[in-house]
């Protein structure tokens, strides 16, 4: 009876895990480069003395989906996609270097570049800051140009490149805060094989009517697995009730 009990509930407790990750999933399908986590169920032997009779089901984050999301294109200057591989070197709010797929840029007050979630971008010598009142523009290469305003397009100047980086994936992990970084805790190189697309936005690659009918098979695993418990205290108390007489 207790394996049958202890089966059912270690399940229930995962699936719950699993529906976390998966409500993760779908409340960022329309964050501008999101990248889907992936989750697996794991079966594992419960540690300890004695016969090893027992096993239980665990469910682990095993990495993410590096599909890119399509390209929406906006019209904005500022807004720019890596076309293919690749990522966008930003500073993270520790002062670490991480990286990311969202290019939906803008200047601060200050002449800061940053992205939409107020990482400062990266260039080859540190975060990029614009000259104020001038017209910003990212080239295919990452280059930041400007144009004074009230200027001609003769006076164009490169101000700095944006740092783009094609780590492999399996060296790249996931933060907190949602940004990638190098596993080991080194800076990635510069590629100068990155491209960025202008104008255009990745969006998320989470497909939401897939991520909406995991939530529903989830949801039934975990009925499922609760009507177990509930049968394994039932046939307990029948058995303790026979046993008295």
């Amino acid at each position: 009876m207790d394996k049958y009990l202890y089966v059912a509930m270690s399940g229930a407790k995962e699936t719950l895990r699993a529906q976390a990750v998966n409500s993760h999933n779908l409340a960022n399908a329309s964050t501008t480069g999101f990248r889907a986590d992936l989750a697996a169920f794991q079966t594992r032997a419960v540690d300890g003395t004695g016969f090893a009779s027992r096993a239980y089901a665990t469910n682990a984050t095993i990495g993410w989906d590096t599909t890119t999301g399509a390209l929406l294109a906006t019209g904005r200057d500022l807004d720019v996609a890596v076309n293919g591989g690749g990522w966008i070197a930003v500073q993270s709010a520790d002062g670490s270097e991480a990286y990311t797929r969202a290019g939906d840029l803008r200047v601060d007050t200050s002449g800061a570049l940053r992205n939409g979630a107020g990482d400062l971008v990266l260039g080859d010598g540190g975060p990029i800051t614009v000259p104020q009142n001038s017209s910003v523009m990212v080239g295919a290469d990452g280059s930041v140009s400007i144009v004074p305003v009230g200027q001609g397009p003769e006076t164009t100047a490169v101000v700095g490149r944006i740092k783009l980086v094609n780590p492999a994936a399996d060296t790249l992990e996931r933060g907190a805060d949602g940004l990638f970084r190098m596993q080991d805790g080194s800076a990635a190189p510069a590629d100068a094989s990155v491209q960025l697309a202008s104008g255009v936005l990745e969006s998320s690659n989470v497909n939401a009517a897939g991520a909406m009918v995991e939530m529903i098979e989830l949801a039934r695993r975990f009925e499922l697995q609760v009507k177990a418990i509930r049968t394994a205290e039932e046939d307990g108390a029948t058995a303790a009730r026979l046993l008295r007489v």
